[in-house]
């Protein structure tokens, strides 16, 4: 399978994941009932999409993993940027930068 395909998948998933997480904690800190319903049903929409996608990706599920995690780590960071105004501390990014070592490490490396 094409790896631009893959990749496609992963980017799909994170950002329904991340995006999810984030709408169910903006869900949280809302006082009408009604109002907090409806944030946590699109997080969980959102949720359930990102279990579907990432279980598609037409590759190995012990190898999604490593891409999958890295990706991750930077979807999440984009995310909390735009919804949360927040940006990446000093030991965020190093430790982020092992995740995306580590994550490319399991995903790539051949063994004979």
């Amino acid at each position: 399978m094409d790896k631009l395909t893959i990749l496609g998948f992963l980017i799909a998933a994170t950002v329904l994941e991340s995006g999810g997480d984030a709408i169910v904690r903006m869900g949280l800190t809302q006082q009408a009932p009604g109002s907090r319903a409806l944030y946590f049903l699109a997080g969980a929409a959102l949720l359930f999409g990102y279990g579907l996608t990432l279980n598609l990706a037409p590759i190995s599920f012990g190898r999604v993993i490593g891409v999958y995690v890295a990706v991750l780590f930077i979807v999440w960071q984009i995310i909390t940027f735009f919804a949360f105004r927040s940006l990446p501390t000093p030991p965020v990014l190093i430790g982020g930068a092992f995740v995306i070592v580590g994550g490319s490490i399991v995903a790539f490396w051949e063994t004979a």
